[in-house]
């Protein structure tokens, strides 16, 4: 077998090719979340901690002044950006809430599917199973 007939055939199984659509839509998906951590969330908890964007939040480690931008400091040197982590840790809380709720969801669903009906055994299996019953009541 050829290297590109392999690698066709590799490509081409269902769970790759799954796994190649979620991470996809994963990224897309994370993209909307952060949008609407940076863009909702965080303004309002940055208008309770003081009205300032909360992302710039930083410490100063190489003796930069406090009032400069987070760009700037970052240029000047090291930064400890506490805000910028606090948005990306509210990103991810709020990305994993989603997505628990969504497979809390499809399992539920999947619950509710009624299961098949039983399937009859073989009429060997019925009747050796009777020769057994009886067997045991004597």
């Amino acid at each position: 077998m050829s290297f590109s007939s392999e690698f066709r055939q590799f490509a081409m199984k269902g769970n790759v090719v799954d796994l190649a659509v979620g991470v996809i839509i994963g990224a897309a998906f994370g993209k909307i979340v952060d949008s609407v951590v940076t863009d909702l969330i965080m303004p309002i908890v940055g208008r309770i901690f003081g009205g300032l964007d909360f992302s710039s939040y930083y410490l100063p480690l190489a003796g930069q002044p406090m009032g400069l931008p987070l760009a700037e400091a970052r240029k000047l040197g090291a930064v400890f950006a506490y805000g910028n982590f606090m948005t990306v840790a509210v990103n991810f809380i709020i990305l994993a809430l989603i997505i628990f709720l969504m497979v809390k969801q499809i399992n539920r669903l999947k619950r509710n599917e009624p299961a098949p009906p039983p399937v009859a055994p073989p009429e060997e299996v019925a009747l050796l199973r009777d020769i057994r019953d009886s067997l045991k009541n004597r």
